[in-house]
């Protein structure tokens, strides 16, 4: 095999493959990319798999003689990016290995030196689960951008609640996606409509989607997609699903992951329908507000108070951390109902305050032991539910 390509395409692309590379493999090859080098049409191939999370992308090159290998991830992407912009060469040859896991030498080549590392037999390299399936869907970037950036955060990180570990895609109707997530203490959800632009030329691809489209897929695998989408410059993303198994894929780049199995949460009986006070809040006013007052917050509760007056209609945020200070910070907002004090975590509101799309948003609550509701006013159709912190007296 003997190849000629750019540092800066094989560092882009060796980058976005090694996120699928395991931190500890079950077994060895795991810690490798698997490199597919296409002399008919030109392009290297890079592919790497942990068992549940697989990135696949592919590049120009100058491909003279084809072939496959594997290389270890993190020595290989440590060396290319610290070599310096211009042409690398690769060459393996073949050569007689004393190991069937053992792979060739390869020699990696570039303007300021010369490298030399031992490859894997790329036949020990898992393939890809392969996807076949006649409800393929054609998701707008835009939409599948909206609904992640809106949702990501709320996911659970932990293991133990997997099934809260990853985003609930829901079709709502042909053209609309609902995201949702939650770990249990807030919950996100956001409802993403395709072809709402009404201008033709920017308007976003067609989607449709099947009636009975419903899938929880883990959050590490879409913040993967997230990142690889935003270092390209495709229009849309193909998704192919079946029983245990989602792969999306867009240009020269291809993700798959495992579903994640059980029910996912019935959220939406978590969401009141009726609420006993509407407060309305410039956003980014409240955001300056409760960075600068979450410094004084008590690292072990990260607890903000929040007294809203209906009379003054304002609202004063508190922080009293023993030992160490407090802070009152006051907001003039447009309260209906009687007054009130609630408690939040001061990480779980920023979160979600951070990720509503409007300049000005919608509070609505019940009691402060019930959960408040956050909503833009505009836009996107966002719901924002975090559940108070009991108020010691």
């Amino acid at each position: 095999m003997k190849l000629t390509c750019s540092q800066s395409d094989l560092n882009t692309n060796l980058s976005l493959a090694s996120r699928a590379v395991p931190s500890r493999p079950t077994h060895p090859v795991l810690g490798n990319v698997l490199l597919i080098a296409d002399e008919q049409a030109q392009k290297v191939q890079l592919r790497a798999f942990d068992l549940s999370l697989g990135i696949q992308t592919r590049f120009p090159a100058q491909v003279s003689e084809g072939g496959t290998i594997t290389l270890p991830a993190k020595l290989l992407g440590d060396i290319v990016s610290r070599l310096s912009e211009g042409e690398i060469t690769l060459i393996c040859e073949e050569e007689e290995s004393e190991t069937e896991t053992e792979g060739a030498m390869v020699t990696l080549t570039s303007a300021s030196g010369r490298y030399q590392f031992r490859s894997m037999n790329p036949e020990e390299f898992p393939n890809l689960p392969q996807v076949e399936s006649e409800d393929a869907i054609a998701l707008p970037v835009d939409l599948m951008t909206e609904g992640l950036r809106s949702t990501l955060f709320a996911a659970s990180l932990e293991e133990t609640k997997q099934i809260l570990t990853g985003i609930h895609l829901t079709r709502l109707q042909a053209d609309t996606l609902e995201f949702a997530a939650t770990d249990g203490h807030r919950l996100a959800v956001v409802q993403a409509v395709s072809g709402t632009d009404e201008d033709e030329a920017t308007a976003a691809p067609e989607m449709t989607v099947p009636e009975d489209f419903e899938v929880t897929i883990p959050a590490k695998a879409l913040r993967e997609l997230e990142r690889m989408v935003a270092a390209s410059s495709v229009d849309a993303i193909a998704l192919n699903f079946d029983d245990s198994q989602v792969v999306f894929e867009f240009g020269d780049r291809h993700l798959t992951s495992r579903k994640l199995d059980g029910a996912y949460p019935n959220y939406q009986q978590l969401i009141p329908q009726q609420f006993a006070r509407h407060i309305t809040i410039e956003r980014k006013q409240l955001i300056s507000c409760l960075e600068r007052v979450a410094v004084l917050a008590d690292q072990k509760n990260n607890v903000v108070k929040f007294s809203l007056d209906s009379e003054k209609q304002e609202l004063a945020l508190s922080v009293d951390t023993t030992d160490v200070g407090n802070a009152r910070e006051f907001v003039p907002v447009q309260i209906s109902g009687e007054s009130i004090d609630v408690a939040f975590n001061v990480r779980y509101l920023m979160d979600g305050l951070k990720a509503l799309p409007s300049s000005e948003i919608q509070m609505q609550l019940n009691e402060a032991n019930q959960p408040a509701i956050f909503t833009p006013l505009g836009g996107v159709k966002m719901t924002y539910l975090v559940m108070p912190v009991q108020l010691r007296e």
